[in-house]
């Protein structure tokens, strides 16, 4: 644990409690929200062929990338939540910065 403390720049076990809370959460309510919000831009599992094998993979792959923003709103909105928005702001800086997002925050 002491490992992780010092990594993440947190200083109680709580914290990491907490963290890994809202990191479940947040998954678990992303892909929970994927599928109202693809069917309100229209993206349903009927609208692709079943007859074809990629006509699954289209709909995952929408559902993915719709997955991929609400995520990472998520991911604020509950770390502000539970008290660890400072922690989590820090984390997306990083992340969307490594993925060449980087320039959202500048």
């Amino acid at each position: 644990m002491q490992k992780l403390k010092e990594r993440w720049g947190i200083q109680s076990n709580f914290q990491i409690i907490l963290i890994i809370i809202v990191f479940a959460v947040t998954g678990s309510s992303a892909v929970y929200l994927a599928k109202p919000v693809l069917a309100f831009f229209g993206v349903n599992r009927s609208a692709f062929p079943d007859g074809f094998w990629w006509g699954g993979l289209v709909y995952v792959f929408f559902r993915i990338l719709i997955i991929f923003p609400i995520y990472q709103i998520l991911l604020v909105i509950y770390g502000w939540l539970f008290g660890q928005f400072k922690f989590f702001w820090a984390f997306e800086k990083k992340m969307l910065s490594r993925m060449g997002l980087g320039f959202l925050f500048k």
